[in-house]
């Protein structure tokens, strides 16, 4: 267990933990996180690499989740390294929200200060006959909106355990865990799994915009001088 410990961290930063290295949000820092919290219901471990090219090892008991969240780090750019372990034999609920709360604290700790991003990103994501806006504003006031998914998505469980509610409350999770002002749009949809996978890939879509750093940003976004 420490030895795969210290692979998650050195996949996440592209170091070695003796390493020196300056703080995230400064210049020539590397902006990511390795994190782990622990419950009775759960245990979860995050590395994330905002910088990364979208690579992922994820297991968390709940495949369909770990195939969305795979989807999230190919498409956001960011690596993601999630190694979690719940009582999934009760319901997914708990393991996944966990997840959630986590991978959100990793990519808040991993933003730093903010310094050069360019804030906002906004993706819309057609799959198939399913059609989803996502934007996003990266200021450090968290905030939800979610709207237009089918009557009865909430209900359907895909994969034997990923109940259809629960990708609301995950991008929920993360959102107000990241400190990040989040807008999902179902514009269109009929197949549960198109529905659920287009609105992961939205946010990927709207999140890899929204933390790539622009040369012209003159430290931070904002003119308040913090977010």
């Amino acid at each position: 267990m420490t030895e795969q410990r210290e692979q998650l961290a050195q996949a996440a930063t592209g170091r070695h933990q003796d390493d020196d290295a300056p703080v995230a949000g400064h210049q020539g820092a590397p902006r990511s996180a390795h994190l782990r919290r622990s419950t009775n219901e759960s245990s979860v471990e995050v590395g994330l690499n905002l910088d990364g090219s979208g690579d992922s090892e994820i297991s968390t008991g709940v495949r369909f989740y770990d195939h969305m969240l795979a989807s999230l780090a190919k498409h956001s750019l960011i690596d993601l390294r999630i190694q979690a372990t719940g009582d999934v034999d009760v319901d997914a609920h708990h393991t996944v929200e966990d997840v959630a709360i986590v991978l959100g604290d990793a990519f808040r700790e991993a933003l730093g200060d903010k310094r050069g991003i360019s804030r906002f990103g906004d993706a819309t994501v057609p799959l198939d006959e399913a059609l989803v806006q996502a934007v996003v504003d990266v200021a450090g006031r968290p905030y939800f909106v979610h709207t237009g998914e089918p009557d009865g998505q909430a209900y359907v469980v895909i994969g034997g355990s990923y109940s259809g509610s629960l990708t609301a409350h995950v991008l929920e999770s993360f959102a107000q865990h990241s400190g990040i002002a989040l807008h999902v749009r179902v514009l269109s949809g009929r197949d549960p799994h198109h529905l659920v996978e287009a609105q992961f890939k939205a946010v990927a879509r709207a999140l890899r915009s929204a933390v790539a750093l622009d040369p012209r940003v003159k430290g931070i976004p904002s003119e308040k001088g913090s977010l």
